[in-house]
């Protein structure tokens, strides 16, 4: 965020007061009484109040404003979730960004920091559009389609955005109209799986930061167990659910006429390898879809409170890494009837995991 600090500036009301330390930098700290960047600190009610303010200004004012309030993910929905509800009440648009995300990516910061389960919170307001990209292109299209949607065409929506702060390499957007167009509707194929090499395929679907960990677990399934993958970005299961419920509605009032299907029904149907499913929050959230899945579908997820320790270990011990991943992928095979239970059973030795590890929502009674 440095450079906005210099090119839109810092609002302060008597402008710059003061020479910052970093005056001879190229970016340096500059506030103006012009400023576009409110830097509210740490008041998480009164930057939500400046965001509905900012929202409404294209009735109040007639001047249509962008807000990006960006902050922690933790104290987003869970902190201020009345007021983001309040905005669905005044019609306010806008994107809300939240950063540092995921019950693991936010290495050493614990429970009162590591946020698992804003998207389920999000997922209950109507007017919320919500995004978990794992790619810095989905980010850019997101962006883009959110002020068409809110700017262009007038929806009276809030985007929900959340961003991390894990540094991972960056691919270029993948060629096809449907790479584009999945990214908005949640769901598309990131990459093919390997038909050169025969052997039991399976789908990889990956979001947010736990994307790494997909393609890392994509390696260690061929490498070491003969196993092709192919790769799934899910950028929302909040929309992919609700599109599905639309249509699901349609055709329980529609009984003699042709069924509709949904964006995720059209894009997995007549393919029967099973799905593993792996995120950075709980496991009801890619749960969301499972009604609509028909073959062996595995959620992998962080339920149960952050801890404090490295990202390796967190995603371990909350069995979302690449080894949990590719185990997942081999039971899944197994339930299949494409490897069998002995298979899964060896790999999950093989890749070092205790199987009889209690998940830290499990409480002693």
């Amino acid at each position: 965020m440095d450079p906005l600090f210099k090119q839109v500036g810092i609002y302060a009301p008597f402008g710059q007061r003061y020479e910052p330390v970093d005056s001879e930098l190229l970016l340096s700290y500059r506030e103006s009484q012009s400023g576009q960047v409110l830097e509210e600190g740490i008041t998480e009610a009164g930057s939500m109040a400046s965001f509905q303010a900012a929202g409404t200004a294209y009735a109040t004012h007639a001047v249509g404003t962008i807000p990006f309030y960006v902050f922690y993910s933790m104290f987003g929905f869970q902190r201020v979730g009345d007021q983001v509800w309040q905005s669905g009440d005044a019609r306010a648009r806008g994107f809300l960004i939240g950063a540092t995300a995921g019950r693991t990516t936010l290495a050493g910061e614990g429970l009162q920091h590591d946020d698992g389960h804003s998207h389920l919170i999000a997922h209950a307001m109507p007017h919320v559009v919500a995004y978990d990209p794992a790619f810095a292109y989905e980010m850019a299209a997101l962006v883009r389609r959110g002020i068409t949607r809110m700017y262009e065409r007038g929806e009276d929506i809030v985007y929900y955005v959340t961003i991390y702060n894990e540094n991972q390499v960056q691919p270029a957007l993948p060629s096809g109209a449907s790479v584009t167009e999945g990214i908005h509707r949640g769901l598309y194929q990131f990459a093919a799986a390997d038909t050169a090499n025969a052997g039991a395929r399976v789908r990889l679907f990956g979001s947010g930061a736990i994307m790494g960990e997909v393609l890392k677990a994509r390696d260690l399934l061929r490498d070491r167990f003969g196993v092709q993958a192919e790769i799934w970005s899910a950028t929302s299961y909040s929309e992919l659910r609700r599109e599905a419920l639309v249509v699901e509605r349609w055709n329980r009032r529609h009984p003699d006429t042709t069924p509709r299907k949904a964006w995720l029904q059209e894009q997995l149907e007549g393919d029967r390898a099973p799905i593993v499913a792996a995120s950075d929050w709980m496991t009801a959230m890619p749960d969301l879809i499972a009604p609509w899945i028909d073959v062996p579908y595995l959620v992998l997820g962080t339920d149960g409170f952050g801890l404090s320790d490295t990202r390796e270990a967190l995603r371990a011990f909350f069995s979302v890494d690449a080894a949990h991943i590719a185990a997942a992928a081999m039971v899944a095979l197994s339930r299949n009837g494409d490897r069998s239970a002995s298979d899964a059973a060896a790999a999950i030795k093989e890749l070092g995991i205790d199987p009889e590890l209690q998940p830290v929502f499990v409480l002693d009674r």
